[in-house]
């Protein structure tokens, strides 16, 4: 009995390049600084405390750019949020509803972005810079550009639901699983919530065919103002979440809390294989990339390199990341590359997975 070609496709897994290009970095690290990187300490106390906000901001990013979009306020979002945050908590001992204003706030800021993008028809580019500059002079404004030291905050409810330890063993040994955070269970928890909107749902089908083409959306029914709406809004919200989550774990609300993730969020993005162009998005690849983007630097110094070098490796670790996913998961772009240095590729059309060759056709 002859198998289906449907049955003979390979088993594709998301993010693929992205996990093996990972997996060689720790590996070099393993090998390069072995007193780091093969204790579990770097993984379960800094890592699982570092990197959730930073995820949460990248995945966010993933349906934006997925949509075709881009989004600059991010940043601004979490200084806004976080100051709105420390200064209920600290000032007001507001606890939980400093919480809740901290989020809203995040929702409100991204409500007005994708009013301004979908309904006023400004360029998000243009649109979410000019709400960058407006919410981070409010944000200085409202502080008064003074830090807030949260004092204590780690004897409240708060801090041990959103980012505690997990009770387990006796925390007082500092062993390395009694510092495992809580946010990076919470990050798990909203990322996979969040891959089975974008693979699951109908609201990141209507994303990704977004990013495709606005007109053809319209054409076959999506109404692209209100997804777009919903999309800034959503990562409003995710900003607001990593705005708090900064805030306690470093028990400290500063001015510029925020600043540097932009370029982060994005290099993570685009290295874990989400098109630039709209139309295509992977939540894997993102947090893959948030990951090799975090370990880079510690891997580097713990390895004897300059602050100059973890910059150029960076710089050289995307360009080739982005370049082998190119090669795994764009067959046409990998074609035309190979074509430019007269390199032959492989013989044979290449036809996607599941697809009947054509059967030829037969007299009456």
């Amino acid at each position: 009995m002859a198998t289906s070609p449907r049955s003979r496709a390979p088993i594709r897994i998301e993010g693929l390049p992205i996990i093996v290009v990972s997996i060689l970095i720790i590996g070099v690290f393993m090998y390069t600084a072995p007193s780091v990187f093969l204790r579990p300490e770097i993984y379960t106390t800094t890592l699982l405390s570092t990197v959730p906000p930073i995820v949460l901001l990248a995945t966010g990013l993933t349906f934006v750019i997925g949509a075709g979009e881009i989004d600059l306020s991010f940043p601004s979002v979490i200084g806004f949020s976080g100051c709105a945050f420390a200064i209920l908590f600290k000032e007001y001992q507001l606890g939980w509803i400093a919480v809740i204003a901290a989020f809203a706030a995040g929702i409100l800021i991204g409500f007005i972005n994708g009013v301004l993008v979908a309904k006023v028809g400004i360029p998000s580019f243009i649109a979410t810079l000019g709400t960058s500059f407006f919410w981070n002079g409010m944000a200085t404004y409202w502080s008064g550009g003074k830090s807030y030291a949260l004092r204590g905050v780690e004897d409240s409810s708060v801090w041990q639901v959103i980012v505690g330890r997990l009770p387990i063993g006796d925390p007082s040994t500092y062993a390395w699983y009694t510092q495992i955070s809580v946010q990076s269970i919470w990050a798990a928890l909203i990322v996979v919530f969040l891959w089975f909107i974008l693979n699951r749902h109908r609201f990141g089908e209507h994303i990704l065919f977004i990013g495709d083409s606005n007109d053809v959306s319209r054409v076959v029914g999506i109404n692209v103002d209100r997804e777009k709406i919903k999309l800034f809004t959503l990562m409003g919200a995710l900003a607001a979440v990593a705005a708090v989550m900064l805030t306690l774990e470093d028990r400290n609300y500063y001015g510029n809390q925020g600043q540097g993730y932009l370029l982060v969020a994005i290099a993570s993005v685009l290295i874990g294989g989400t098109s630039i162009f709209g139309g295509k998005a992977t939540i894997v690849g993102t947090v893959f990339g948030a990951i090799i983007i975090y370990l880079m630097q510690p891997g580097l110094v713990a390895a004897g390199a300059t602050a100059e070098t973890v910059q150029i490796m960076r710089g050289l670790v995307f360009l080739m990341s982005v370049v082998f996913y190119l090669f795994m998961e764009e067959p046409a772009r990998r074609r035309a590359l190979l074509s430019r240095f007269r390199i032959k590729p492989s013989s044979g059309p290449v036809r996607p997975a599941g697809e009947r060759p054509a059967q030829p056709t037969h007299g009456p």
